[in-house]
């Protein structure tokens, strides 16, 4: 596994979320259209999650919970949570 290419995956992931404070909702790129998820009720999908990955940047099973991970966590501190 390498964690240098790992983290530049999870940080386009990161980039390409939008967090909207006023509307308490995560936009995020993966998922059908641009997917959200409302601050207080669900965590991201990690079924859409995982199919993004791996369609767009080929990542395994492994892989995968790795960059879900680092994701959660940082959506958590950018919503406040």
């Amino acid at each position: 596994m390498d964690k240098k290419f790992l983290d530049k995956v999870l940080e386009q992931i990161v980039r390409e979320s939008i967090v909207d404070h006023e509307e308490e909702v995560v936009y995020t790129p993966f998922g059908p259209h641009y997917y959200f998820i409302y601050f207080h009720r669900s965590p991201p999908n990690s079924e859409y999650f995982n199919i993004h990955c791996k369609d767009i940047y080929g990542l395994n099973k492994e892989e995968i919970e790795y960059v879900w991970y680092g994701y959660r966590k940082i959506i958590k501190n950018k919503i406040g949570g």
